[in-house]
């Protein structure tokens, strides 16, 4: 016990995902292949935004920056799952833990301040159409922008302090496939549950408010478009929401099964964590593509645009 409260943990052991040995060749092409899909998806996504001038529009400007989210947060773990079901080792150094669990955080955090402010721009859009391009000016477009990075940072921050100011100093097995604080903070060798009630609640807090913003926003939406006469036009105006209400109980189902559910099996745990880290993401350029003319189209100029230029 001596020698125990005097070796701090210098190197952590991930455990991937438990009940898959055997597995590690599936579970390579599954993860490369959604990795590969995620960042193919979001790139053209980016690429028709910023190619296309009738795109230059607050709702796709948010669009863009949830693509940017996209491909940075599968970065977070991916990469490193797939050089461990390579053969590499399954460690990772105390400070890139840190590093992993900081960037999952901020980059969560950020999705789900964007969500919300999707929310309020789809709601300033369809409730104060005449008002809309004064509510939603590029000024207030980038100042909140701006906002949901440098909260989503101090979120971040504080969960990473609160988790790595304690003391680690065995065991080390983390039992997950990347480091997060359901998986990590059991190792610590103090008294957890401070950092657990102020973590926890902070994650819990994050995701309530933004939830009912959303709600709030959603519900006014929804009120608006029923006073519309023609069934054409609440048929459009449902079309416009039903993308970015996908995306949200993709992104909330996970996080409340996570976060805010009873302690659940270490293996459905990690099947969650995949869903909401690998498929989610790829997912996302599907769902704001596949019913939206508008994408589709600028994408298509972008890419017949570009192969001359290729070949020229």
């Amino acid at each position: 016990m001596e020698m125990r409260n005097h070796t701090p943990v210098t190197m952590f052991l991930l455990m991937g995902i438990p009940y898959t040995k055997g597995l590690e060749n599936v579970l390579f092409v599954f993860f490369l292949a959604f990795y590969l899909l995620t960042l193919l998806g979001n790139l053209l996504i980016l690429l028709a935004i910023l190619t296309s001038s009738t795109l230059h529009t607050p709702m796709y400007f948010f669009l863009g920056n949830l693509s940017v989210f996209d491909i940075f947060f599968p970065s977070v773990s991916s990469p490193q799952m797939m050089l461990s079901l390579m053969g590499q080792s399954w460690t990772i150094s105390y400070q890139g833990c840190a590093c992993q669990l900081f960037f999952y955080h901020f980059l969560g955090c950020t999705e789900c301040f964007l969500y919300t402010v999707m929310a309020y721009d789809h709601f300033a859009a369809i409730c104060h159409p005449l008002r809309y391009t004064v509510i939603m000016n590029p000024r207030v477009c980038t100042v909140v922008t701006l906002g949901t990075w440098m909260g989503s940072c101090l979120h971040a921050s504080v969960l990473t302090f609160l988790i790595f100011k304690l003391p680690y100093c065995g065991p080390n097995e983390v039992d997950s496939y990347f480091c997060d604080i359901p998986v990590v903070l059991p190792l610590a060798c103090a008294d957890t549950s401070l950092a657990q009630t102020v973590s926890f609640t902070n994650v819990g807090v994050v995701a309530l408010l933004c939830f009912l913003l959303i709600f709030a926003s959603y519900t006014r939406i929804v009120i608006s478009i029923l006073k519309i006469s023609s069934s054409a036009g609440r048929h459009r105006a449902f079309s416009t929401c039903s993308a970015h209400l996908t995306s949200i109980l993709l992104f909330y189902g996970p996080v409340v099964l996570i976060y805010l559910w009873p302690a659940s099996s270490p293996w459905l745990d990690s099947v969650v964590q995949v869903l909401n880290n690998i498929v989610t993401p790829s997912l996302n350029p599907l769902i704001y593509t596949l019913r939206n003319k508008d994408v589709k189209l600028a994408l298509r100029k972008a890419l017949i645009q570009g192969v001359p230029t290729c070949w020229a």
